[in-house]
């Protein structure tokens, strides 16, 4: 059978196939048109519809992590922290709302509160393929609305021969001046007359860099600003990984596979900044200066996660019409964040007369000299926080497949099951110290308090305006090193993020598959049952006690794919589909806390899944070897959407004035079209027969509706949002040119703006916090100077593109960031 599905724009010259040597030592060199034919060629072995990123396209582009290199994609966007992809939304669904496995195995999330995998620990240049799965089948976890994205390292088996390459290279960041190393290195090798393969991996890289960041938090009230914040970033990222394969196939019958992957990301942040509040007035207009409070505060934290992976897999043939797939997988996901110095903060000794701000949208300060001397701050308050969590997977799985011939129609019968047990633990502790000297505990003793004693003479390099002298984390960590810490405990707010979660899904499916002529079927159902627990703390005022809930709950999920081949070049697809994703952690949470006897927090452990019935269908024409035009349309009705609300005035919090919890939306939509084309231009004259361009579209649009507390009226009301993440147009243009031992290209990825978060009052759209368009230039050049090594050159964000966030209109700044360009060289040679 041959099963066509959804082509993307294939990306990258092949920084990996220099170091591709067959068995008689002749080195394989392949380029960006072996990318194309790969990538078409990786996808039409799908049973469903699916995108495909490989090696060689991860290597080509200046892209980081595994997010950047699945933003490349039609019907995928990356969400960006500091200027580096971390997140990605799938056909416009939040990265929650996603899954994603390494080598079959689920990866859990090292975040507390998410379920959401933060691409960014996964180091680009490790990975041997990524693949987004858009339509489920039945034989498939059903935990994705948007996508399934599955990562594969390298195997000996995908090589023609044995390789080992190395690499190495140097980025240099533009904002801050800095130059960073990275280096890999590839083995794999096949023993036992090529019945055994062995394939090894590493991967590190060390990234200093910096970004500029003015933000408000939504302090607008209506054109004038409450308070904003200069912010001056100096992170240091480092990423390293390694990978283990060994595969076993014994005969033609028979395989059998052992798949290892750890991989350790760390982010050691200094943020300096410069806030203002507490107008005089209540808020500023633009050029008017009033006074107001003025603080000089620093964070420094250094938090590191870590994700393991181990896979064990069997497929064995049983007998002529048999075949047997057993799978056993085992992860963890750890964040790890020791004593971080959460705030040091110093306030004004009095509050500055003649403060004020110009530009909504990067607020400039105005202020007197006295704002940015040392002398004018004293000491308030210094916190500390240290947080753990851990989510871990354990899965069993089997399937057994029957094929079948009944009269024209061939085809096969599948049937499997397969149980998972999730683990979720999260502990805070959280320490304060200031200058009362209450019994609490927590006054921070004799000693120095003016800002004086805690800076040096640098000062910050602050392209958005100037906030002063930087602050010595080292100096404010010594002011408390020998301090009691008991006394100066949070009780309540390190018990109330505190909690444990267990999540059992035990799965059984059935699906039948047949095919005759130009027809190609798939049937079929999943269940899944649903077991959870959650433990967790409500506290009121300093009294703290326990909270437990749990739940069970069973999803019947059908499936029904079609694919029907006009011709040797040209498909149609459709498909009807099920998926169910559990809500957040952080909204499953027990934790209450009841603030007064008007205000409360409640997190929502009762909280239903999302369930969805997804509508799929499409059109697809090779062009050639290497070549595609396709357009495929999508409709997702979904139920359960879970959102943030404020239950005052209903049920038990009915005498409350604010009661903010989470709630299960009716229904919600998300509908589009994908639309793209990628071909080699080898019709035309030489020298132009070397292009290449490739171009991919989608448009989407969404609705979900959600209610809470109306003050105005006492009642419930309610509105309809745009859902989260969703970017009613994301594009890729790529145009590429490759001849000779020369290969490079340009690439564009472009999306329209997408609601962040809703504010405070969910109902009034005016706090709707929403990331402006998005548009980046990348650039990369690849020259093979011998057989067996090349050069590499790479330009990440060319057009300097910003992230802006703005309330309600354009001009209202909540957040505004730059981080420059960054340039990368590097050389990879091929031992053997």
């Amino acid at each position: 059978m041959r099963h066509v599905a959804l082509t993307p724009l294939a990306l990258g010259a092949s920084l990996l196939a220099a170091s591709l040597a067959h068995a008689d030592q002749t080195v394989v060199v392949t380029g960006q048109r072996a990318s194309l034919a790969s990538a078409i060629a990786a996808q039409e072995k799908a049973d469903n519809i699916v995108s495909v990123v490989s090696s060689d396209d991860i290597g080509g582009l200046p892209d980081k992590n595994a997010a950047e290199a699945l933003a490349r994609l039609p019907g995928v966007a990356v969400q960006r922290d500091q200027g580096e992809g971390r997140y990605v939304v799938v056909r416009g669904l939040d990265a929650d709302y996603n899954s994603v496995t390494i080598n079959g195995a689920l990866v859990p999330s090292p975040e507390a509160g998410r379920r959401a995998v933060a691409l960014d620990v996964l180091p680009a240049g490790l990975i041997r393929s990524l693949t987004v799965t858009k339509t489920l089948t039945p034989d498939q976890d059903a935990n994705a609305l948007g996508g399934s994205i599955d990562v594969k390292t390298l195997s000996a088996f995908d090589l023609p021969g044995s390789l080992l390459s190395v690499g190495a290279g140097a980025s240099h960041d533009r904002l801050t001046s800095q130059t960073s190393p990275n280096g890999n290195a590839l083995w794999a090798q096949r023993f036992m007359d090529g019945k055994l393969g062995v394939a090894a991996g590493l991967s590190g890289e060390k990234r200093k860099f910096g970004s500029d960041n003015v933000e408000t938090g939504g302090a607008w009230n209506g054109d004038r600003l409450a308070g904003f914040e200069l912010r001056d970033y100096l992170p240091v990222r480092e990423r390293y990984a390694g990978a283990l394969n060994l595969d076993y196939r014994p005969d033609a019958a028979s395989s059998y596979a052992l798949h290892g992957f750890v991989s350790r990301f760390s982010d050691d942040e200094v943020r300096d900044r410069l806030t203002v509040s507490n107008v005089k007035k209540g808020d500023l207009a633009e050029g008017v200066t009033d006074t107001a409070r003025v603080e000089r505060r620093l964070r420094q934290r250094k938090f590191t996660q870590e994700i393991r992976s181990l896979s064990a897999v069997a497929d064995q043939r049983i007998a002529p019409q048999w075949s047997l797939h057993l799978e056993a997988a085992g992860s963890r996901a750890t964040e790890d964040t020791p004593e971080a110095l959460n705030d040091g903060r110093f306030r004004g000794v009095s509050n500055f007369a003649g403060i004020g701000f110009t530009d909504g949208v990067k607020p400039q300060l105005i202020a007197p000299a006295a704002v940015f001397d040392p002398a004018s701050y004293a000491l308030n308050a210094i916190t500390l926080q240290q947080r753990y969590s851990k989510d871990s997977t354990r899965q069993l799985r089997l399937d057994l497949t029957r094929d079948m011939d009944l009269a024209d129609w061939r085809g096969a019968l599948k049937f499997g099951a397969k149980t998972t047990r999730r683990d979720k633990d999260n502990d805070t502790n959280q320490w304060a110290y200031n200058s009362s000297k209450s019994s609490s505990g927590n006054y921070w003793g004799p000693g120095p308090t003016a800002l004086t004693a805690f800076v040096g003479d640098h000062q910050l390099d602050y392209a958005l305006g100037t906030i002063g002298t930087a602050i010595d984390p080292a100096l404010l960590r010594a002011r408390v090193a020998g301090l009691p810490r008991a006394g100066a405990r949070l009780a309540v707010e390190s018990a109330l993020d505190d909690f444990r979660m267990k999540e059992d899904i035990d799965a059984g499916y059935l699906q039948a598959t047949f095919s005759r002529g130009p027809w190609w079927l798939l049937a079929g159902v999943r269940a899944e049952h649903t077991k959870f627990a959650a433990d967790g703390f409500q506290a009121a005022g300093d009294k703290i006690g326990a909270r437990n809930a749990g739940r069970s709950y069973t999803n019947w999920l059908p499936n029904v794919q079609a694919r029907f081949d006009v011709d040797a070049a040209t498909s149609i697809r459709a498909a009807w589909t099920g998926a169910v994703v559990r809500a957040n952690f952080s909204q499953l949470a027990p934790g209450v806390s009841l603030d007064s006897a008007t205000e409360a927090t409640i997190g929502n452990p009762d909280l239903a899944p999302l369930k969805a019935h997804n509508i799929d269908l499409g059109v697809e024409r090779t062009i050639g070897r290497d070549g595609v035009m396709s357009a495929y349309v999508f409709h997702k009705d979904i139920k359960n959407f879970t959102y943030s609300t404020n239950l005052a005035g209903s049920g038990a919090w009915a005498g409350y004035t604010s009661a903010v919890s989470y709630a299960n939306g009716d229904s919600a939509t998300v509908r589009g079209i994908e639309l793209a084309w990628q071909q080699p231009l080898r019709m035309l004259p030489a020298p132009f027969d070397g292009l290449l361009v490739g171009v991919n579209g989608t448009l989407t649009s969404s609705s979900a509706d959600i209610a809470s507390f109306d003050a105005a009226s006492g009642g419930r009301a309610g509105r309809s949002i745009r859902m989260p993440g969703q970017s009613s147009r994301m594009a890729n243009l790529m145009l590429g040119y490759e001849a000779g031992p020369v290969s490079t290209r340009i690439a564009l990825n472009y999306k329209s703006p997408y609601l962040l978060e809703l504010g405070a009052d969910v109902l009034d759209p005016a706090q709707d916090r929403t990331v402006d368009t998005q548009k980046q230039v990348d650039f990369s050049l690849q020259w093979q100077l011998t057989k067996r090594v090349a050069l590499s050159f790479e330009a990440a964000n060319l057009n300097n593109e910003k992230y802006y966030v703005y309330q309600g209109e354009k001009g209202h700044n909540a957040q505004y960031e730059r981080y420059g360009r960054t340039y990368k060289v590097g050389l990879k040679a091929s031992l053997f």
